[in-house]
C-alpha cells in the first residue's frame, strides 16, 4: 500500500453501522473468581446470588455423558434431531417445532433477526429483562415503551393501544425478570389477537409450573423461548430452545448459522432430561426455599421481597440506598443485583440459593441493618 493509499483509506470504525458506536451493551453478571479476585475473598466464600443460576448445579448424569462421549473432534448433528426429540416428548410438542441454540439469548436474537427491519416497531414492557431493549437497538429498530403497572402486571389498555398503533415484535418474559410475576393466560390471547408477534420468554417456567408451548399450535404469531441454564443448571453449556410455529421453522433452517449447538451441550440435554425427575425435585427444594428466604427477609422490617415465581426474589431497600447494601454484602462474599431505574427504584434482586446461602444473607443483612433499627 502506498503513501496516497494510506492517506485515502478511512478510519475503519467509519465503515460500522452508524447506529452500533453509541449501542449500551448489555451489563452481564462476572464470573466466581473474577468476583473473588476483585473482592479479595476467597472463591469458596463467595455466595453467587446474582445470576439467577441453580445452586444444586447440574444432573450427575450430565458428567456421566460428557465424560464417556467420543466424538468431540466431530461436527455436531446440524439438524439437532436427539435434542430436538426429546425436548418434543418432554414438552409434548411436535419436534420440527423445536429449534436449539446456544442459551435462550440467541434464540431470542434469531426472533428479532426473523422479524426487525431498522424503524420496525418493537414493544417493550419494562421492568424486564434487558434483553429485550438491547436486541431492539441493535436491529437499529423503533422502542417504544410500555411500563408495567406498580404491582409489575403488564399494563393491557396501554399495551393494546400500542399493539393497535402497530408493531412488528413484542417480548414478554413469564416469569418476569426481575419481578418474579407471571403472565396470564387471559393477558396473552388478547395480546395474540392483534397482528404482531409474540415472544414469550419462559427462562424460569419450571419454577412457576406455567408454560404457554401448546398455544403455540394454536397460533401462528406465538414463539415460546425456553432454557436449560435455570431448572437444570446447565448455564455454563448454553443450552436454549424455542417452540416456533410451523410456517416459520423452514425459514429458519434456512437463515440460522449450522452447528450453533455444540456437542457437550447436546449431551448435556440429553442427559438432563433422562434425569428429570431428579431436577424436578431440585426445582421443588428451590421453590421451597425461595417461599423461606421471602419470609426471612420480611421479618427485616426494611426490605420489601415482591412475590416471585421464579428462582430469585426482587427486593425494595427502605431507609437505606440499595447500591450501599449490595455493598456491603459484597464485603461479606454475597453477590446480589442491583437494580434502581423506572420502575424499580432502590431494588436488590436475590437470587435463591441453598438454606445455608440464605442463612448467610439474613445474618448479613441483619447486621447491615442494625443501623436504620428505630
Amino acid at each position: 500500500m502506498n503513501d496516497g493509499q494510506r492517506a485515502n483509506r478511512k478510519n475503519i470504525t467509519e465503515l460500522v453501522q452508524p447506529h452500533l458506536l453509541d449501542l449500551p451493551g448489555y451489563t452481564p453478571v462476572e464470573p466466581v473468581d473474577v468476583m473473588a479476585r476483585r473482592l479479595g475473598v476467597p472463591e469458596d466464600r463467595i455466595a453467587k446470588l446474582d445470576g439467577n443460576e441453580n445452586p444444586y448445579g447440574p444432573s450427575p448424569k450430565v458428567a456421566e455423558a460428557l465424560s464417556r462421549y467420543r466424538y468431540y473432534h466431530i461436527y455436531p448433528d446440524p439438524a439437532q434431531r436427539n435434542v430436538r426429540e426429546a425436548i418434543g416428548r418432554y414438552l409434548d410438542v411436535d419436534s420440527e417445532q423445536v429449534v436449539l441454540g446456544s442459551g435462550s439469548d440467541e434464540l431470542l436474537a434469531l426472533a428479532a433477526q426473523l422479524f426487525l427491519a431498522p424503524g420496525d416497531t418493537l414493544l417493550d414492557a419494562p421492568p424486564t429483562f434487558g434483553m429485550y431493549e438491547f436486541l431492539g437497538r441493535l436491529h437499529n429498530a423503533r422502542i417504544v415503551e410500555v411500563p408495567r403497572r406498580e404491582d409489575f402486571e403488564i399494563d393491557m389498555p396501554a399495551l393494546e393501544s400500542a399493539l393497535a398503533r402497530g408493531a412488528k415484535l413484542l417480548y414478554l418474559a413469564s416469569p418476569n425478570n426481575p419481578t418474579g410475576n407471571t403472565l396470564s393466560p387471559q393477558d396473552l390471547d388478547r395480546l395474540l389477537s392483534f397482528n404482531t408477534v409474540v415472544v414469550i420468554d419462559e427462562a424460569y417456567a419450571e419454577f412457576a409450573g406455567q408454560t404457554f408451548v401448546e398455544l403455540t399450535t394454536h397460533y401462528d404469531n406465538l414463539i415460546v423461548v425456553r432454557t436449560f441454564s435455570k431448572w437444570a443448571g446447565l448455564a455454563g453449556l448454553r443450552a436454549g430452545y424455542a417452540v416456533f410455529p410451523k410456517p416459520l421453522v423452514p425459514i429458519l433452517w434456512s437463515m440460522k448459522v449450522p452447528y450453533n449447538l455444540g456437542v457437550a451441550a447436546e449431551q448435556a440435554v440429553l442427559a438432563s432430561l433422562e434425569d428429570a425427575d431428579y431436577l424436578r425435585d431440585n426445582v421443588r427444594r428451590i421453590v421451597e426455599e425461595r417461599e423461606r428466604m421471602a419470609a426471612r427477609l420480611n421479618d427485616l422490617g426494611w426490605v420489601r421481597p415482591y412475590p416471585s415465581r421464579a428462582n430469585f426474589i426482587l427486593c425494595e431497600i427502605q431507609r437505606l440506598p440499595a447500591r450501599n447494601v449490595r455493598d456491603e454484602l459484597r464485603k461479606r462474599g454475597i453477590l446480589t443485583r442491583y437494580f434502581d431505574s423506572a420502575g424499580l427504584h432502590n431494588c436488590l434482586r436475590i437470587s435463591v440459593g441453598r438454606p445455608r446461602d440464605t442463612d448467610r444473607v439474613i445474618e448479613a443483612l441483619t447486621e447491615i441493618g442494625e443501623g436504620v433499627r428505630a
